[in-house]
């Protein structure tokens, strides 16, 4: 389906009379959640820190003067760690001058989209989806065409992104492991993707900041591996989710250097560079052994399994995650006993009546896909075992 973006309406955006936007649905329910001392499984940050040489380094960064402007290109360690994690995980070769370092992978959305997109193109994004790219494009003065994710297991309508392609499609942006269902997009998936962007001479942007959690000895491969992608994809990945540090703002993206080029104008102009100690923490972090990085798989995969294990035979019907830190629930059977008509009036009343704060999955979604999803919550379970246990306790009185 094609959506201008003033028919969209950024997903999670609550308007006033005027239309203004004045929050969005994660602060509004975050709000709840403090207003009656709930457990927060709405908004996704962890509740832990990241591992002690990232702090430190940081640390150090800070005491040692390193609190200027780094380059709008940054940290030339940072941008060698990236480089290297992605050789390290992915047999991935490139150099310093095709990665760009950015406030977090949200600057690193916007600023391909800024500067890739003109008015008039044709932007292909799936939903649900992360509420950055809709209004990245609407910045753009683009158009958004939305392909399906189908319920209950959220795997993509590829008929539908096929039809989704045309002459004026210039990008298409995907989230993949994916946030908010937690879909692991399958090989044939981004084969798909890559024939038809190579079809229509489109550029691709993967979001992959949830590249290190997929669960079940599920092995994540991004899309620049396949050769049809290879020039025309744009990487982007973050600190924030691998490494417990959503407050620091550290992504980057990575991509052929003529792209990168271009990207990094445009970049320098949102906000020059990315702090510069927390660079330096970040180039540490990257530099983790594997034995981080295969801890944080099995930490959340376990975190995972106290949700699904706990609500198992309720009347919360999740779906299980291949990835990321998220699950989804069909919670029709609970909407008529606790008197809402619909996931978001649900997630309004959970934080009083169960002391558990939840999001509506019709935040991620445009108004033609809401009804497919609007008795579907997203949880959170970035949290520690201790909290989702008694997350758990809390929604089985529900039933």
């Amino acid at each position: 389906m094609i959506f201008p973006y003033e028919h969209v309406g950024r997903a999670t955006g609550l308007l006033s009379a005027t239309g203004q936007q004045t929050s969005t649905i994660f602060e509004e329910m975050s709000a709840l959640a403090h207003q009656y001392d709930a457990i927060n499984l709405g908004q996704g940050f962890p509740d832990t820190d990241g591992p002690s040489a990232m702090l430190q380094a940081a640390q150090d960064a800070i005491a040692e003067g390193k609190n200027q402007y780094a380059t709008i290109a940054g940290d030339e360690a940072l941008r060698k760690a990236v480089a290297t994690h992605q050789h390290r995980f992915y047999n991935d070769s490139l150099s310093t001058d095709c990665v760009l370092i950015t406030a977090g992978a949200s600057e690193a959305i916007a600023s391909a989209v800024a500067a890739f997109v003109r008015p008039g193109d044709e932007v292909i994004v799936f939903e649900p989806f992360y509420d950055i790219y809709p209004a990245a494009i609407a910045q753009a003065g683009a158009v958004i065409k939305t392909v399906p994710l189908v319920p209950p297991t959220f795997d993509p309508d590829l008929d539908a992104l096929e039809n989704a392609f045309s002459q004026r499609t210039r990008m298409v942006i995907f989230n993949d492991p994916h946030n908010p269902t937690g879909t692991v997009f399958s090989p044939q998936t981004k084969h798909k993707i890559a024939q038809l962007a190579a079809e229509h001479d489109a550029l691709i942007l993967q979001d992959g900041v949830y590249e290190h959690l997929t669960f079940d000895h599920q092995k994540f491969s991004p899309i620049f591996l396949i050769p049809e992608a290879k020039d025309r994809t744009l990487f982007v990945s973050a600190i924030s989710k691998t490494f417990s540090a959503t407050g620091w703002r550290i992504g980057w993206v990575t991509g052929p250097q003529r792209l990168i080029s271009a990207l990094k104008i445009v970049k320098g102009y949102f906000s020059h560079s990315a702090a510069a100690p927390l660079q330096v923490g970040a180039a540490a972090a990257l530099n983790s052994p594997a034995s981080f990085y295969d801890g944080l798989k099995v930490a959340y995969q376990q975190q995972r399994d106290i949700l699904l294990h706990g609500l198992d035979n309720t009347a919360w019907k999740l779906q299980k995650p291949q990835g990321t830190f998220f699950a989804v629930a069909d919670a029709t059977d609970l909407l008529e006993k606790m008197g809402a008509k619909d996931a978001v009036e649900l997630a309004t009343v959970l934080p009083r009546e169960a002391g558990v704060a939840v999001v509506p999955l019709t935040a991620f979604a445009t108004k033609n896909y809401k009804p497919a999803v609007s008795t579907w919550v997203r949880f959170a379970f970035c949290k520690r075992p201790e909290v989702l246990d008694a997350a758990v306790d809390r929604l089985k009185t529900l039933g």
